[in-house]
């Protein structure tokens, strides 16, 4: 993973919330607000086992389609 600083990332991230849809701008607030929300409360990991799990299914989902 590419190590990004914080600040680069708050003012891309800034940047962008300007630039995209209110409707999109909105929901990624909503998902940051979330990230933060659940890194407070140590709960990451299973965000992340979770999203193993269904890039699991996807994997196998494309194998069948070939």
């Amino acid at each position: 993973m590419v190590e990004v600083s914080m600040d680069s990332l708050v003012e891309t991230l800034d940047t962008k919330l300007r630039q995209w849809k209110p409707e999109v701008a909105e929901q990624v607030r909503q998902y940051v607000g979330a990230i933060i929300e659940m890194a407070d409360q140590d709960a990451l990991d299973i965000m992340q086992s979770r999203d193993g799990v269904q890039e699991d299914f996807h994997k196998s989902d494309d194998a069948e389609k070939r």
